[in-house]
């Protein structure tokens, strides 16, 4: 062979080197965000109960704190599916649904009748399903949809040419009604979230119903997708229609639409900025927890700091058992830190919410992860209110009655089979 064509190969190769080499840290990378400081102020950080506070959680995140919400939490789907069915019969102009997870089922079937009934009726309904998390759905399901005049796109299809998308998902949920009413969540279209999430099989889930100026934020957020799928940018007073008078609340709130970057993503900031807002109390609810190595120590460092910071998470029923592992592969440092750490024993715990000194709230689609910080789509209801605080409060004390809480003396005597799976399941944390 010659020089030349030795050359060429040898091009040839390095090329593809280096091409699988940003595919492998594309899909591996992480949060940038390591601390969050405040020079030359002695307080540090604003506290949640400081003015400054939303104002820096707007230009971190992007995230508009609005008043005049009306904010409802929903839990299970006992206290999900009743209302929604009934907010979706009422449509009278659209509807506009996304999920990531979608299985068949008594949920998914129930969807079908409410939305195809209102397609009939002349009402514009556009679903959008994630192509990964909603395919079991793919099929007659979606055509009888289709048939009765549902306009149905699939977001970010694995095909050979996009694979350079498949990590990036989008664990968006939204439902809105005639843009005044909007729902989002940890729920999807699965029969496991029937029930009151308190026995076996029926998971345990938070999810919000609101009213007001926050629902086109929601909106916006399923436009977003659907012209990334449709190329159809949806506008106009039939999706964003003003805000009505009986349609306000007095919760000040915001929709946290968070999107996958190159640098430091707006839910890493959100994460970063409220752990450093925590002055009294840190309630985290989370179905998957795996912070990465910084977090882990913003955590600590308010807990050092006097803060009561408690983790709620999955315990051994979980639906994947390597997050469960991996994260478990931190709770020595955690709890040597001074955090207080639950695993949830009736069944599935997939809420992912969160609670500050009873004011500052999260609830939505984010879990605590390298994969829903770095690389998905993520939905999440942000409120700033004292009320909204208090139920959280009382949801996340209540949930702790069903709970083990993890001891520091008990837990490191766990089997040296559980250590391997924890630090096995550790390295792959960032894809998990």
């Amino acid at each position: 062979m010659s020089i030349l064509k030795y050359g060429a190969l040898t091009v040839v190769l390095l090329l593809a080197v280096v091409l699988m080499l940003i595919g492998v840290l594309s899909v591996t990378r992480g949060a940038t965000v390591r601390t969050v400081i405040a020079a030359g102020d002695k307080g540090g950080p604003p506290g949640v109960s400081d003015p400054l506070f939303p104002h820096t959680i707007e230009l971190f995140t992007g995230t508009h704190i609005d008043d005049g919400n009306r904010v409802e939490i929903l839990l299970n789907g006992v206290g999900t599916y009743p209302r929604l069915w009934k907010d979706i019969a009422s449509a009278k102009h659209t509807i506009t649904v996304q999920m990531y997870y979608s299985q068949p089922g008594a949920v998914a079937d129930t969807m079908a009748k409410y939305l195809s009934e209102r397609a009939r009726a002349g009402v514009r309904v556009l679903v959008l399903f994630d192509a990964f998390g909603s395919q079991p759905l793919a099929g007659q399901w979606v055509e009888n949809l289709k048939k009765s005049g549902v306009e149905f796109a699939w977001l970010r299809p694995l095909k050979w040419y996009t694979l350079q998308k498949a990590t990036q998902r989008s664990h968006v949920r939204v439902v809105v009604v005639d843009g005044r009413v909007g729902y989002t969540g940890g729920f999807g279209l699965a029969d496991y979230w029937l029930g009151d999430g308190r026995h076996e099989e029926q998971w345990r889930e938070s999810n919000v119903r609101f009213m007001g100026p926050t629902v086109a934020a929601l909106q916006a957020a399923f436009a977003s997708g659907w012209a990334e799928t449709r190329g159809e940018l949806l506008t106009g007073d039939m999706f964003f229609p003003p805000v009505s008078f009986q349609d306000k609340g007095d919760v000040k709130a915001g929709l946290m639409h968070s999107l996958p970057t190159i640098g430091s993503t707006p839910a890493e900031r959100f994460y970063a900025l409220t752990i450093a807002g925590a002055r009294k109390t840190l309630y985290v609810t989370n179905s998957y927890f795996v912070p990465n190595t910084d977090f882990c120590q913003l955590l600590i460092n308010a807990a050092k700091h006097g803060v009561d910071v408690r983790i709620l998470t999955v315990g051994p029923k979980t639906d994947v058992k390597s997050t469960w592992y991996a994260g478990r592969a931190l709770y020595e440092q955690l709890l040597e830190g001074g955090v207080k750490i639950y695993e949830y024993k009736p069944t599935m715990m997939h809420a992912k919410t969160i609670v500050v000194d009873g004011m500052w709230s999260s609830l939505g689609s984010m879990n605590f992860d390298n994969r829903s910080i770095a690389f998905n789509n993520e939905s999440q209801i942000l409120a700033l209110d004292s009320g909204i605080g208090k139920q959280m409060d009382d949801i996340f004390l209540d949930d702790l009655k069903y709970s083990d809480e993890i001891k520091l003396d008990t837990f490191r005597k766990r089997s040296w089979t559980g250590k391997i799976l924890e630090q096995g399941a550790q390295l792959m944390r960032r894809i998990l």
